[in-house]
């Protein structure tokens, strides 16, 4: 049999990555659109964002422990068919419920997908070459962000947003075929995972806190990225023709900003950390003071600083706890692994869930400001860890 090679299978892996970074923040962009479709609030339709974090939350470890034994070619098709059955669920549900579970659905592949395929993708190719593997692999998140989203949208704009879900379950057809044909047969299969594992990661208090950091460094931005549409739509006027290419422009910034982030990271990753949630938390002030003044000139440059600032910290929250795992716990580097991921996710929930009671409460203008201070506690933890490093040198 013909050897598959490294690259088509990281293509694949990409393509899947697309097609899942694509509807992880669809609803977004068709927020409005849901609102009107069940005449429900703002806050409720958050859910749609913040129910998919805490699907993934759940999922990526919960899954992880459970197919340890499995063939990874056989469970990453399947995680295409469950992720195409959760989107086209999604896209023909006629209750607000049915959406909701849907979303659920979906979130349950992406969780397991991004704990193995970054494992895939090291396996695939020269030890030299894992974090070259890697990057491109989740290259397909960033183009996501770039086109897939705004593309989502803009079908839902100019057809229903039932059509931005079916666009995604066709990319998600497409990955599961690349998949089929590109993922080897015979990749390592990891077996059983000891559950004692559990145990050495939740009684390490350095992996503890750095999950910690995660979900409140992450999750700070989501106060106000869950509301994007809304904001410039409601509060600086913006057409709806104009968000989308808006929302363009934002995934380009966060392109540049995991580039940008990942360089950065690669030395002293605590005090970049920290250099990049202080920068987050001015530019969600920023856009607090552009959206009290209802400029749409400053509401602009705001959102693009946000997009440059938002997802930076993204490599370094990811090597950290990798490196701290191998230091500590090199026996469940991929648990811990799929539980950081489980912590992306519960700082997307926490802080759509801020950010739904401040529109509530008052109005979404307020939004940025729920999210500078999940960000201030990342910030307060990263200079604890700080502090307990200097002891122990």
């Amino acid at each position: 049999m013909k050897k598959i090679s490294p690259s088509l299978t990281l293509l694949a892996l990409a393509i899947n990555a697309f097609a899942i970074g694509s509807t992880e923040f669809i609803s977004v962009g068709l927020m409005p659109m849901i609102v009107n479709t069940f005449n429900i609030s703002l806050s409720q339709a958050g859910l749609t964002v913040s129910l998919y974090a805490l699907g993934v939350t759940v999922g990526a470890p919960l899954l992880t422990i459970l197919t340890g034994t499995w063939n990874r070619k056989t469970l990453m098709v399947s995680i295409m068919g469950l992720f195409i059955l959760g989107n086209l669920l999604s896209a023909f549900a006629p209750t607000f419920l049915l959406l909701l579970v849907g979303r659920v659905l979906a979130s349950l592949a992406h969780g397991i997908f991004m704990s193995i395929s970054t494992v895939i993708a090291a396996d695939v190719v020269r030890p030299e070459k894992r974090a070259s593997a890697i990057a491109l692999m989740f290259t397909g998140l960033t183009v996501a962000t770039v086109i897939g989203v705004p593309l989502g949208t803009f079908i839902g704009q100019h057809s229903n947003w039932h059509m931005s879900f079916v666009f995604i379950v066709v990319i998600g057809l497409i990955g599961l075929i690349a998949t089929s044909i590109l993922v080897p047969k015979g990749l390592p299969i990891p077996g059983k995972i000891n559950l004692s594992g559990l145990a050495r990661i939740f009684t390490n208090k350095s992996i503890l806190m750095s999950l910690f950091i995660t979900a409140f460094g992450y999750g700070g931005t989501f106060a106000a990225y869950t509301y994007l549409t809304p904001i410039p739509e409601g509060t600086f006027r913006f057409s709806a023709s104009t968000v989308v290419i808006i929302l363009v422009a934002y995934g380009v910034m966060v392109a540049i900003g995991n580039s940008l982030g990942g360089h950065l990271a690669n030395k002293n990753i605590l005090p970049a950390l920290q250099k990049m949630f202080a920068a987050l938390a001015l530019s969600l002030l920023f856009l607090f003071i552009s959206a009290s003044l209802a400029s749409q000139a400053l509401g602009l440059i705001a959102t693009l600083l946000l997009g440059l600032f938002a997802f930076m910290n993204v490599p370094g929250l990811q090597l950290y706890v990798v490196q701290l795992a191998e230091k500590f716990t090199p026996k469940d580097i991929t648990l811990v692994s799929a539980f950081n991921i489980a912590a992306f996710n519960v700082g997307i929930t926490l802080g759509s869930f801020v950010g739904g009671q401040i529109s509530k409460g008052s109005s979404v203008v307020f939004t940025p400001l729920g999210g500078i201070i999940i960000i201030l506690l990342a910030m307060f933890l990263i200079r604890l860890a700080q502090k307990d490093q200097a002891s122990k040198l």
